[in-house]
């Protein structure tokens, strides 16, 4: 039985759980593990167990693998499909031999490549929600925009969204054609979207905003404690967040956050979740293993007071978490 509300992601029709399922964790990205090594039978029943307690709405990107994620999607949701809202992502340049350029893309006809692609290895005719992932600098969001737009009409796509974007690029993508959402990474340790005016315009505009990475990356689940538990090939060891004293100044903050979740009878990951969706955000939690599903879809029942809600932001105030969220290479396609 479904114990995950449904709320209206934006404000042109789509429909989806409070909470989805973040799926980049089932695979790997061009050959490494993001978050330890998965099990591909393990993430399929993770994803069965989703639907069975609401949680249909599945996040995926040609970029995980690449391709491999939206592949294992396929297999996991086949004879179901109409039984899930299926979100994926294009932008990072991906060759015709699978392999990822490390360049971006958002020239119109590498918008009709990928999506037809996505399509294939979906095994579907329609994406439920496309974003761009990553803004292609090269190539202005109008055009970009446009194609997808042009999607919409052809029936391969429902509603269009956009990953990690200024309010700027925002308000100029969504004169083109509406935008149902917007994604970035927000979670207790990570509220930038409050003060760069993205939430602000979403919320003027009637966009939707969904939440990644709402447990800081597994941070939040209090598993990790030092730098060295990560595996050698784990993303997060390029992460500054969680190299050398950052990450010990971080984990004194999570400890704050542990003892207000002990108080409540729930886990830090738990109350981290609740938090998030207090605040009206549709969180993507990943995870591959039905225990953290089922754990993860709980949060949906806790309710935080206001007084709750405010002692937990004045913990990590806006600003205060130690290191950014990605190395600096990264960091200057974020926001764009």
């Amino acid at each position: 039985m479904s114990t995950i509300k449904k709320v209206a992601l934006g404000s042109q029709g789509l429909e989806v759980p409070q909470q989805g399922l973040g799926c980049m964790g089932m695979t790997t990205i061009a050959g490494g593990d993001i978050y330890g090594k998965a099990n591909e039978a393990e993430s399929i029943s993770t994803i069965h167990r989703a639907l069975e307690i609401g949680i249909d709405f599945l996040d995926t990107a040609d970029l995980y693998g690449p391709l491999l994620n939206e592949r294992l999607v396929a297999k996991a949701i086949k004879g179901n499909r109409d039984q899930y809202t299926i979100a994926t992502k294009f932008g990072y340049e991906i060759d015709d031999q699978e392999q990822l350029t490390w360049g971006f893309n958002g020239r119109p006809e590498y918008v009709n490549k990928a999506i037809d692609r996505s399509l294939k290895n979906l095994g579907t005719d329609y994406i439920d929600l496309y974003y761009l992932h990553r803004v292609d600098p090269n190539t202005p969001i109008e055009e970009t925009v446009g194609a997808m737009a042009e999607l919409v009409k052809a029936g391969k796509v429902r509603y269009i969204g956009l990953s990690e974007v200024s309010a700027e690029t925002i308000k100029r993508a969504n004169k083109i054609h509406p935008i149902t959402a917007v994604q970035s990474e927000y979670s207790l340790f990570e509220r930038e979207a409050e003060t760069n005016g993205v939430l602000e315009t979403l919320n003027e505009l009637g966009i939707g905003f969904v939440a990644y990475s709402p447990l800081g990356r597994g941070f939040i689940s209090g598993d990790i404690k030092s730098p060295d538990d990560f595996a050698a090939d784990d993303f997060r060891r390029t992460i500054p967040r969680f190299q050398g004293d950052n990450f010990y100044k971080n984990l004194e903050l999570l400890k704050q956050i542990q003892e207000i979740a002990v108080s409540k009878g729930v886990t830090p990951s738990q109350l981290a979740l609740a938090w998030v969706i207090s605040k009206g955000i549709v969180a993507i939690p990943g995870t591959k293993r039905i225990k953290y599903i089922e754990e993860n879809a709980a949060a949906s029942n806790i309710i935080l007071s206001a007084e709750e809600q405010l002692k937990l932001e004045s913990i990590i105030p806006v600003g205060v978490t130690a290191g950014s969220r990605y190395d600096d290479s990264q960091m200057q396609f974020v926001n764009a």
